[in-house]
């Protein structure tokens, strides 16, 4: 019984079932809305939809200067500094109104080159950028007050704008992908995470004076070159990662066909909705002890509680996975889509590491480790890119899969290598 009872009080436990519920609801309307996807616009939509999607991806680092990460960071840092939080909130509204409003004139007028860069001169989605070009400002914030509330510790708001989120977002994309089929596919990715603003706003209304964020007397200049290296970190990833994944993509499409790309972005798909258990966690409850962390025992030991507690779970978790992919695929998608049976065991096999990695990988944010980070990351994004472009002529779309899987096994030994030191230390 005490065993029990020290298991439920524990902090991580608690953080991990809210978290449950809140990335419970997230995959099965993400699940659901694949379905709908796979229904309406078959495999070929899916790969124009995971274009767009990795463009999105990118936008969103960019519009909120990969502050994120930062944002966490100084906030719970100065949580007990009332004029010190006020510095950190100011210099970050200001600067991400500044990014927003050209962002956004960016991505609308020039509209046209961003339909072609994506789509190719088959399709004609510019306005689906342009209705992106007035959505981002509002994810921005969004993101912006949920680092924020996270950087408090309030783990259980963080996870409530989540879950609302999600739900609002699922079904504006029943109602835009049933009427308007990929048109309504594109237009529901571009929307869909602009609605956390309402859920963001009302809960940070109640930890956050507004009046404050706009106030230029309190903007310091020290604090935004603070976060100018999760800037770099963040942007340099941001840009480079999307650009890989596009030029995979093209290859896949140039070699195979649209219908191959899209087995590959159903993969990558399915991955990315079991992986949010994982992500949701580091960023909730690792990433603010990590960036606390006085010396290397306390950061050991974080390590170390993810590795007992997490990682076995999420092993577990791909086995039982890999067993029922057939019946996923039938679930989830339509007989179409069988192929991507094929496609599960270098996915899950590779994503294992990916997780193992991504506790490490927060210490360069934790800590500021830019350098580090940025030789790091380059290595594993050109070498998966060269893996893969070697491995799809030899072993076509299984051959990428296999290639991620390569490539996260000597990520994650390359990260393991470099915090040696940390797993050595007692002090």
């Amino acid at each position: 019984m005490n065993i029990l009872s020290k298991i439920i009080q524990n902090k991580l436990f608690k953080i991990a079932t809210w978290n449950s519920l809140s990335v419970a609801i997230k995959i099965v309307s993400g699940l659901l809305t694949s379905k709908i996807l796979a229904v309406f616009v078959g495999p070929s939509g899916m790969a124009l939809v995971g274009n767009l999607r990795v463009f999105f991806t990118s936008l969103e680092n960019i519009s909120t200067l990969g502050f994120q990460n930062g944002i966490v960071k100084y906030v719970a840092e100065a949580e007990n500094n009332d004029l010190e939080l006020k510095k950190v909130l100011a210099t970050v509204t200001m600067s991400l109104l500044a990014v927003a409003v050209v962002l956004s004139s960016v991505l609308y007028f020039l509209a046209s080159y961003w339909n072609f860069l994506l789509f190719g001169e088959n399709f004609d989605f510019a306005f689906v950028i342009k209705v992106l070009a007035f959505s981002l400002p509002w994810y921005t914030i969004s993101v912006f007050f949920t680092a924020v509330i996270n950087g408090l510790g309030k783990y259980k708001k963080v996870i409530w704008i989540n879950t609302i989120g999600n739900v609002l977002g699922f079904l504006l994309s029943i109602i835009l992908i049933i009427n308007y089929k990929t048109t309504g596919a594109l237009l529901a990715l571009v929307l869909m995470p602009a609605t956390l603003f309402f859920a963001a706003v009302f809960f940070a209304n109640k930890e956050i004076a507004f009046i404050s964020l706009f106030s230029w007397k309190e903007f310091d200049f020290a604090i935004l070159k603070k976060l100018g290296s999760y800037t770099v970190m963040t942007l340099a990833t941001a840009v480079v990662g999307p650009l890989i994944y596009l030029a995979i993509r093209k290859n896949i499409i140039l070699n195979l066909g649209l219908e191959q790309a899209g087995y590959w972005e159903t993969m990558q798909r399915i991955s990315m909705y079991y992986m949010m258990f994982v992500t949701t966690i580091i960023s909730v409850y690792f990433l603010p002890q990590l960036a606390t962390a006085k010396n290397n025992l306390a950061t050991k030991k974080m390590f170390l509680e993810f590795y007992k507690l997490v990682l076995p779970l999420f092993i577990v978790a791909m086995v039982v996975l890999y067993c029922l992919r057939f019946y996923i695929i039938d679930l989830l998608f339509t007989p179409a889509f069988r192929p991507v049976a094929a496609l599960f065991f270098w996915q899950l096999f590779g994503d294992v590491f990916k997780v193992a990695a991504l506790i490490l990988g927060c210490q360069f944010f934790a800590k500021k480790l830019t350098v580090a980070f940025l030789v790091t990351e380059f290595f594993s994004l050109f070498m998966m890119f060269f893996l893969c472009t070697f491995l799809l002529e030899k072993y076509g779309i299984e051959g990428i899969v296999l290639a991620q899987a390569i490539d996260n096994v000597i990520y994650f030994c390359m990260l393991l290598f470099y915090f040696r030191t940390i797993f050595k230390s007692n002090t």
